[in-house]
């Protein structure tokens, strides 16, 4: 069984916003609007600490949320946080429907085709228009990937318990 996180971010800390403290967020949320009204207590996470903060007051600007916390006052205090990830412990995140995943939970994944192939791991996951595309590496050292769909045409099973993802692979995926 794979290890699940116990934070997961719905956002990252891009840079500050204007003297009195507040941060531009990019949201990794899929409803930014309606998951940041909703959040109070959040978890800045640094490559060096987890803090806890509470949020003061949301409000947005084209694609990014912009963040106040209580008690970061001031341009000074908040600079250190830029490139924190904005996150929530995984039992306060939203509900998943069916077929709908955590993208924290496909990241590391070996895919497999449907008939046992060990293709690769999937590395990222690309939000586009129609659906996700996620790609998956071949080979860590030349760094060779290729990209499939989030369709079920070729995406088969998706077992976040174990870590695997079983794809059919269409014709001309891997070519």
């Amino acid at each position: 069984m794979r290890k699940k996180l116990k934070l997961l971010s719905v956002g990252q800390i891009t840079s500050t916003h204007g003297l009195k403290g507040e941060v531009k967020v990019y949201p990794t949320t899929d409803d930014p609007e309606v998951r940041f009204r909703e959040l109070r207590d959040v978890i800045l996470k640094t490559p060096k600490e987890d803090i806890p903060v509470t949020i003061k007051s949301v409000r947005f600007s084209k694609s990014l949320a912009l963040l106040k916390f209580e008690g970061i006052d001031g341009i000074d205090a908040v600079e250190k946080y830029r490139g924190a990830y904005v996150c929530v412990p995984r039992e306060n995140a939203q509900k998943l429907g069916p077929d709908e995943y955590y993208e924290a939970d496909l990241i590391g994944m070996d895919v497999i085709s449907d008939e046992g192939e060990k293709l690769g791991i999937l590395t990222k996951v690309m939000h586009t228009g129609a659906n996700d595309v996620y790609e998956v590496e071949t080979d860590p050292e030349s760094r060779r990937s290729f990209l499939i769909p989030a369709i079920k045409d070729c995406v088969k099973k998706v077992d976040t318990e174990n870590g695997v993802m079983t794809i059919h692979v269409m014709e001309g995926l891997l070519s």
